[in-house]
């Protein structure tokens, strides 16, 4: 059964280890280090010390090693012991032999025991430092369900699930925000910091466009497995954020897909930012498109983009619609240039026509229009030609084909003619309805028999024939 000093030791191990989340490895070696630095630093000489560890039975032991010396040979009497000593305890050790002697830690006295506390609070720490960097370093930007610790004139502090404290600064709470101690709040990881004297520092925050994302994944499923991508945030925070997304399924509307049956899942977001308002716009490749959905709920006219800046752009609204595009206090339109990462200059359809600036840049835009209408109608002319050549020729070999036809029945009635013997063939008699028709039918079967691909081939021949003759 393990001595009562050493349960005691034992026990606070256990506890600080289970308080400071830190393994059973570490807090051993802190144990071992703690009770041999304490040992050395009261006791003279060069002392040979370690330290023995059972966690299973709640054991451990001092150990002082002394080597066995000839009797008169002694050096330092904490590191040898003489050979008639020895043997008093194992007649069979001979010199050169180590001995272990067990030491009550409770001999070190006031000052040992003092100083070993220290040293193992100290070692302690840094184990729990180490801890808890590397197990929040791969949580940044992840969202967490935290509770309101208590605040001071820098921070408001809020303990993690695992109890560890976060801090939170101004420019990381919403405006507007209220918070009494233990209220439940959901926050973003946003960095972890080591200090030399503090050691690591958890930051969370609530203003972050990445709380706002981690607030989407987590109420709408589409979103978490990606089928709803989304693209861009632009936020200010406890006010209004836009959210650009996107679907990598065509069957699934992703805007519907975030606010959900009765706005139930955008409802949920909002109701845990406390009121800020979110507009849900359609991320597309068009860019002019993106602007304009961006803008919502305004309708854009026109999105002229600058010939001379390719990330500013001039947006044309209906002349009552110029106050619901700029937006309170320029709002809307601060944050659709945040999303779309373009500088958007926004007009009325009167202050436009009135812009000889942008007027210019509308009649040069229409001028390279006409000349790519014109190119397009110009191929398109050219493909109708290629067309119409083709029929033509195909009617010119039907017209062969169909005087082929009759020429050789002519020619059969001239054979029957002679073979009746009629001196000079006679002309047939013109054909009745139902002749005709027999006539027609066989003309028909007879087209169908023509090669038009082979026809083709030979009059293609002859065509070049005769290039290269010229």
């Amino acid at each position: 059964m393990a001595s009562d000093y050493k349960k005691e030791l034992f026990s606070a191990l256990q506890a600080l280890q289970a308080e400071k989340g830190i393994s059973q490895e570490d807090a051993i070696a802190s144990l071992k280090d703690t009770l041999v630095t304490a040992y050395k630093k009261n006791f003279e000489g060069e002392t040979n010390v370690e330290v023995d560890v059972d966690p299973e039975k709640q054991e451990f032991d001092l150990l002082q090693l002394k080597e066995v010396v000839t009797d008169g040979d002694m050096i330092d009497p904490y590191s040898e012991i003489y050979l008639a000593d020895a043997r008093e305890i194992n007649p069979a050790y001979e010199v050169g032999d180590q001995i272990k002697f067990e030491i009550n830690p409770r001999d070190f006295g006031r000052l040992a025991a003092q100083s070993g506390k220290n040293k193992s609070t100290q070692l302690i720490r840094e184990k729990e430092k180490e801890a808890i960097h590397a197990r929040y370093e791969g949580f940044e930007h992840e969202i967490v369900s935290a509770r309101v610790a208590r605040e001071d004139q820098r921070f408001l502090w809020v303990t993690m699930p695992d109890g560890q404290e976060a801090a939170m600064g101004d420019k990381d709470r919403i405006p507007g925000e209220t918070y009494k101690t233990g209220d439940p709040i959901k926050v973003l990881i946003n960095r972890v910091e080591d200090s030399a004297t503090r050691g690591p520092q958890i930051y969370v925050s609530r203003t972050s466009p990445e709380l706002v994302k981690r607030l989407f994944e987590q109420e709408v499923p589409e979103v978490y497995d990606g089928t709803v991508v989304i693209e861009s945030i632009a936020r200010e925070a406890g006010d209004r954020s836009k959210v650009a997304v996107r679907t990598t399924d065509t069957n699934l509307d992703p805007v519907g897909t975030l606010v959900g049956p009765r706005g139930s899942r955008v409802q949920a977001v909002v109701n845990e930012l406390h009121g800020e308002n979110m507009d849900i716009v359609e991320w597309v490749e068009d860019e002019a498109q993106y602007i304009a959905n961006a803008l919502n709920p305004a309708e854009v006219v026109d999105v002229i983009f600058n010939p001379n800046n390719d990330n500013e752009v001039t947006v044309i609204v209906p002349d009552y619609q110029l106050s619901l595009a700029i937006g309170k206090r320029g709002q809307n339109a601060r944050l659709a240039a945040k999303l779309t990462k373009f500088k958007i200059d926004i007009k009325s359809e009167t202050q436009a026509e009135n812009d000889p600036q942008l007027q210019a840049i509308l009649e040069e835009s229409a001028k390279y229009a006409d000349e790519d209408d014109q190119a397009e109608d110009n191929e398109a002319l050219e493909d109708e030609t290629e067309y119409t050549d083709a029929n033509d020729y195909f009617a010119e070999d039907d017209k062969s084909a169909a005087d082929n036809t009759n020429d050789q029945k002519a020619s059969e009635a001239v054979k029957e003619s002679s073979a009746a013997g009629s001196a000079s063939p006679t002309v047939k008699p013109k054909m009745t309805e139902a002749e005709n028709k027999e006539a027609q039918d066989e003309f028909a079967a007879a087209l169908n028999n023509v090669d038009f691909d082979a026809i083709l081939e030979e009059k293609e021949g002859e065509d070049d024939q005769k290039d290269d003759s010229k």
